[in-house]
């Protein structure tokens, strides 16, 4: 059986990696390319809703296929877990599924998970995430999720030391983790979760070097789990087994694709 597929956003620069992933997969065909603008009647038929459009959007896009019963996968970034909150008892009485994705890298998977794991050993944490000039929100939706696990991972701990908070030069809290936002050219995605402790920091960095090899296995992985989804589910790392429990992670197995190429994940201390 063919799944069609509705890219909203499929003319922007993660749409149209989307949508050369989905020409390249067996049983899936496009049976819509809608920009932000496009009129979303243009869903009626799909099997299966990709959302890849801007914030602003990105709402009335999930809200769109959920009255109709088609199941959407969001990569647009700005859901926060607040956010997401609002749309889950639509989906539950709808009856279909909603697959938030903030980041279909694997690298930035496990540096966020990794971020969430050292997380109680530290008193201060701070995440620096830098896109390119282009992007329309900050934070990132990536660095959103790496703060809401980052908090989830220390409830029994208590929020991270974030002095001065009242300071708008000390970044937007989120989960009680400041975030500083860079938009600057030359950059494609990176971000630095700062760990400190007494006499010690820990930093994890995640850099997109290539968002098209980067992404694609992740893509793959959400779509083939996007057909048959009920329920809310949020994030990459709901559908790989990473070895570290992560707070609101339900890993389930291994990602096919060994390797994944385009990017670069490191851990330094100092």
């Amino acid at each position: 059986m063919t799944t069609r597929v509705a890219i909203v956003g499929g003319t922007g620069k993660l749409g149209g990696i989307i949508r050369a992933v989905v020409d390249g997969e067996e049983g899936y065909e496009i049976s819509a390319t809608l920009s932000s603008r496009s009129e979303l009647s243009e869903l009626d038929g799909a099997d299966l809703v990709i959302d890849a459009s801007t914030p602003a959007v990105s709402i009335d896009v999930v809200r769109a296929a959920i009255e109709r019963g088609i199941p959407v996968l969001v990569g647009t970034s700005g859901w926060s877990a607040e956010r997401i909150a609002l749309i889950r008892p639509l989906v539950e009485a709808a009856g279909t599924g909603a697959i938030f994705i903030p980041n279909f890298s694997l690298g930035s998977v496990l540096g966020t998970a990794l971020a969430a794991a050292a997380a109680p050993f530290f008193p201060s944490i701070e995440i620096v995430e830098a896109h390119r000039e282009t992007k329309v929100d900050s934070p990132s939706g990536t660095a959103v999720r790496t703060a809401e696990l980052i908090a989830a991972a220390r409830a029994e701990v208590g929020p991270v030391e974030s002095p001065h908070v009242d300071q708008r030069a000390r970044g937007q809290q989120v989960a009680s983790v400041p975030i500083h936002s860079l938009r600057r050219p030359g950059v494609v995605a990176r971000q630095d979760v700062v760990l400190s402790g007494p006499g010690e920091s820990l930093t994890l960095t995640h850099d997109t070097v290539d968002p098209a090899l980067a992404y694609g296995p992740g893509i793959r992985l959400a779509l083939a789990a996007a057909r048959d989804v009920r329920g809310v589910v949020v994030g990459l790392d709901s559908f790989i087994d990473i070895g570290l429990r992560t707070p609101g992670g339900a890993p389930a197995r291994p990602l096919d694709e060994g390797g994944v190429p385009g990017q670069v994940a490191r851990a330094t201390g100092a």
